[in-house]
């Protein structure tokens, strides 16, 4: 599992597009990126939380900053998700949970007794400079675009 801090550089990665097109993140130097790993695409909270994203965008590209959300589902998932909600930013496919894993968000996980692997929700931003600038685990959806842009606005 990644040992991630605030301050260190970000792993870099490609992954494919909700629109089957490679994007590395390295490409996205000069602007502040907000990653986000949600753990499955059309599932409530990972709705809710995509919808606010896409609802404080401009608020986000005011501070010269992207939205990337990455999940372990494959294109055609992410596809449908961003089309079916109208999702103004970029979806990555991380099918193979790498970058994930690269994070330190892919997690064992409990839910009604059973234990498995999946996706923490967690987001970072990235500055400019491809450095991490914060790192929020354990996401709760309400309120959290409010945090990711006030910690944009500290940048």
């Amino acid at each position: 599992m990644a040992d991630l801090k605030e301050g260190s550089k970000a792993p870099d990665f490609t992954l494919l597009t909700d629109a089957g097109e490679k994007l590395k993140l390295s490409s996205l130097a000069g602007k502040n990126v907000v990653l986000y790993f949600y753990p499955k695409a059309d599932t409530p909270g990972c709705t809710k939380e995509a919808c606010s994203f896409r609802d404080e965008l401009p608020r986000v590209e005011t501070n010269n900053a992207v939205i990337l959300g990455a999940s372990p589902d494959p294109v055609a998932a992410v596809a449908k998700f961003k089309n079916k909600y109208g999702l103004n930013f970029t979806l990555l496919a991380d099918e193979d949970h790498a970058v994930a894993e690269k994070y330190g968000v892919w997690v064992e996980k409990t839910n009604y007794g059973k234990t498995y692997m999946g996706v923490e929700r967690s987001t970072f931003i990235l500055d400019k400079e491809g450095r991490i600038a914060r790192i929020f685990r354990k996401v709760k959806v309400d309120g959290h675009t409010e945090e990711v842009l006030a910690a944009l606005a500290a940048l």
